[in-house]
């Protein structure tokens, strides 16, 4: 198995909406605001080529959208999945698989792009099976006001409507301290394990991977950034932030007993960390660079 971290785009999202209810002059120590409060935010998927499948992580935002939607988003850098794919030898038809940990616009925009014509919208990784389960794409299809600007049709109903779409099967259970403690949910057909996680949205999932001698845990929106990891500092955007709570707090205590590496997709400068036990509660271990680990 070889990891390549796929840089899809960067941008920014304003801070207070990231921490909730956390008083700024906490979380600006970790995650540093601009004049307009704005905190920067990565959209770092992981492509794992095992065998002859290669399966991408997530997606990032895609640029299909309006220049007045990429406007309140303050996209910064150079990266695009094209350009990161290909920096690493490959080409979108090359991939096999795309696994979606939610459907949120920032997750699985790039998923879906315009057809030559701009007529209509097609899979952006044409010969690829889209991965999502049943009970998050209930709710994504029939969203909650809350949510419902997060979840656009555009990125999401092309990927059934090409026949391109299948559901992971498995216990759709929560975190527990007994599946953590156990080797997650198995038999996925994409040779990782995941575990759901229900704070955020309606079946996030969290792929879980073998590499090496490490458990390596891609965490989407369970901890979006290494500032998160208090567990007061759950995001405005989650849907049931007094279920985030236990859910993190019974993930990091695991992680940090097993030592997981926890890539973090949308931490712009804190890439992998592990963590460890402390008087105040689980914080970080060791800070990694994709490099430390994946060549």
């Amino acid at each position: 198995m070889k990891l390549y971290p796929i840089e899809a785009g960067n941008f920014k999202l304003d801070g207070g909406a990231m921490f909730g209810v956390v008083p700024k002059s906490l979380w600006t120590r970790t995650n540093s605001a601009d004049a307009n409060n704005m905190i920067d935010i990565a959209a770092r998927c992981l492509l794992i080529e095992d065998g002859d499948k290669l399966t991408l992580i997530d997606t990032g935002m895609g640029d299909k959208q309006s220049e007045k939607f990429f406007g309140y988003y303050y996209q910064w850098g150079d990266d695009t999945l094209h350009k990161s794919l290909k920096k690493h030898g490959f080409h979108r038809d090359d991939i096999t698989d795309v696994f979606m940990t939610h459907l949120h616009f920032d997750h699985c925009g790039g998923s879906i792009q315009w057809n030559k014509d701009k007529t209509g919208y097609e899979p952006a990784f044409k010969n690829a099976t889209y991965w999502s389960n049943e009970n998050h794409w209930d709710w994504a299809t029939n969203p909650n006001r809350r949510e419902q600007a997060s979840f656009l049709k555009e990125n999401i109903l092309p990927m059934e409507e090409s026949g391109q779409l299948k559901f992971v099967d498995g216990p759709m259970s929560s975190i527990s301290e007994e599946n953590l403690k156990k080797d997650f949910i198995k038999n996925t057909p994409l040779n990782f394990d995941v575990f759901f996680a229900d704070g955020h949205t309606e079946k996030q999932m969290l792929p879980v991977l073998k590499y090496d001698d490490k458990n390596i845990v891609f965490m989407a929106d369970l901890l979006p950034t290494a500032g998160h990891l208090p567990l007061p500092f759950v995001m405005g955007y989650d849907t049931r932030p007094l279920l985030t709570m236990p859910e993190k707090e019974k993930f990091l205590n695991v992680a940090a007993d097993q030592n997981y590496y926890l890539f973090l997709e949308h931490d712009a400068h804190n890439q992998i960390i592990t963590v460890k036990h402390t008087e105040k509660g689980v914080r970080i271990n060791e800070v990694f660079t994709c490099a430390d680990l994946f060549n």
